[in-house]
């Protein structure tokens, strides 16, 4: 099955929560509430510093993304 890059997502447990998945590697999960950050992959020492110097970027990518798909809501 194919997923998009990003998906939204929301639980009644955390009502004031937004998440931004990222199914590509590597995965993660963004809390755009308090921009908490749950890492889906498991890096080695060598892979840590490509992915803090690409981090920022996904980040970035996630919120506009959420920004998109609120603005296509409202449209």
């Amino acid at each position: 099955m194919d997923f998009p890059k990003f998906l939204l997502g929301d639980n009644t447990d955390y009502p004031n929560a937004i998440f931004v998945i990222h199914t590509e590697f590597p995965r993660f999960i963004i809390n755009l509430e308090n921009d908490e950050v749950e890492w889906l992959e498991e890096f080695d020492k060598n892979e840590e510093q490509e992915l803090l110097d690409e981090a920022e970027n996904l980040f970035q990518a996630a919120n506009e993304f959420y920004d998109r798909e609120i603005e296509r809501y409202d449209e």
